[in-house]
């Protein structure tokens, strides 16, 4: 799954309350925008389709605020939608 992420064109950090926050990346790629936390990819939106890390999409509460941040949405919305299968658990790392 990871190559069908696009190749990387930008990286940033991604803006907390005070500014850049260190290990919360957003990656763009030719297909889309990637969301790592530290060295695990936890969600990106590729090609008009998003999908969530099986193992790391919740992995810890931080993980969790700047997951929200990417997705725009509290937990309980990514949950509704990964029930849905809006959202696609997938092995991103």
């Amino acid at each position: 799954m990871k190559q069908e992420l696009g190749s990387f064109e930008s990286v940033r950090q991604m803006d907390g309350k005070h500014g850049p926050v260190r290990n919360q990346l957003i990656i763009q790629t030719d297909k889309g925008v990637v969301f790592q936390s530290y060295r695990s990819i936890i969600a990106a939106e590729v090609d008009g389709k998003t999908f969530l890390d099986k193992k790391t999409w919740d992995y810890s509460v931080t993980t969790g605020k700047y997951r929200n941040a990417f997705l725009g949405e509290c937990k309980a919305e990514t949950e509704r939608k990964i029930k849905s299968g809006q959202y696609i658990l997938a092995d991103l790392n």
